[in-house]
């Protein structure tokens, strides 16, 4: 059986946009994955709500991607995948980013995921690296939009994936680019609705099955 690991922030998790509350296993896209790989595979959801590259984030607590991957992937080793799509809180207005700080992190934790596989795993897992989907131009209207601000983590959101293309040529990954699949809910403007996240889920299914 060929092992999973989906490790990424509210939109792994499964966060409804509209009801704030999470989507049930049909509707998030690691469980479509899942049902549509099938049971030759087991997929692994660590989705966190807010969860940074490598940030700390006092006002939201333990959200620190960097600092927990290495026991997650000890956790749930042996892997054969792993699928990192992370970047989206790391464009709050707070925290004062540019893409280019934002790519810089994501290499940092791709050296980290890469030397566990390599020095502890032999080599034994592949890594796709997803940037993820740019937020909706309706950012203006949404209730996060004073917290990610506004327009300018629109822009940001959407000069990632150059940036993580080249990340991911660099640290021998798949890639990924979530944008050319799914759209942000132009209910609050970051977030999936459920026919994005089983769109997404059966994208990447289709690149498991291709890697």
């Amino acid at each position: 059986m060929k092992r999973i690991l989906c490790f990424g922030d509210s939109l792994t998790w499964g966060y409804d946009p509209a009801k704030r509350v999470r989507f049930e296993e049909d509707s998030r896209w690691p469980c479509v994955m899942q049902a549509a790989l099938g049971d030759d595979y087991k997929v692994i959801e660590e989705g966190q709500n807010g969860r940074t590259i490598a940030t700390e984030d006092p006002a939201e607590g333990e959200k620190n991607g960097l600092s927990y991957i290495g026991a997650c992937l000890e956790s749930h080793t042996p892997l054969d995948y792993v699928i990192i799509m992370l970047g989206s809180n790391d464009c709050k207005r707070k925290f004062s980013y540019s893409s280019m700080d934002i790519a810089g992190e994501m290499q940092i934790m791709l050296e980290k995921v890469q030397s566990y596989n390599r020095y502890r795993c032999n080599d034994g897992f592949k890594v796709i690296l997803v940037s993820p989907p740019h937020f909706a131009d309706t950012i203006r209207d949404s209730w996060l939009g004073d917290s990610f601000g506004y327009e300018n983590a629109v822009k940001l959101s959407k000069e990632l994936a150059p940036w993580y293309k080249q990340l991911a040529d660099m640290y021998g990954c798949a890639f990924v680019d979530a944008a050319e699949h799914v759209k942000a809910s132009t209910v609050d403007s970051i977030h999936l609705d459920s026919e994005s996240q089983r769109t997404l889920g059966m994208a990447l299914a289709e690149v498991i099955k291709n890697t």
